[in-house]
Formats: C-alpha cells, sequence, structure tokens
C-alpha cells in the first residue's frame, strides 16, 4: 500500500519540488510538476544517495 506524497519543509510554498513516498517496501520520488513521471528505488540506495548528498559528492553538478 502506498503511503501520500511528502515534500520537503525546505520547499516552503513552492510547487516545484521532489516529491517522496513509500509504495510496497520501495521509496517513489517524483516532481511535483511532473507527476506521471516516478522514479522508484531501494530503501538502502535511497538512503545512500542521501549519504552522497549530504556529504557533498553531488555538488559539482550544480
Amino acid at each position: 500500500m502506498a503511503s501520500s506524497w511528502q515534500k520537503s519543509s525546505y520547499s516552503g510554498a513552492n510547487n516545484d519540488c521532489i516529491e517522496i513516498r513509500d509504495t510496497d517496501g520501495l521509496v517513489a520520488l517524483r516532481e511535483s510538476d511532473e507527476s506521471d513521471s516516478i522514479l522508484a528505488t531501494t530503501p538502502a540506495a535511497f538512503a545512500n544517495l542521501l549519504g552522497i548528498i549530504k556529504a557533498g559528492g553531488l555538488d559539482h553538478h550544480i
């Protein structure tokens, strides 16, 4: 069963953000303004991605 979509509190009132939800043991992500495109991954892979982002491992792409 899928939970409802949630967005980061850092997004404020903006509607152009990444939304996330738990669905059948996977983590699903979508961009709020393109809600038909959904990416799903395992919780472990998502946690790894968050760790890389928090450590600045993708900053060179900004």
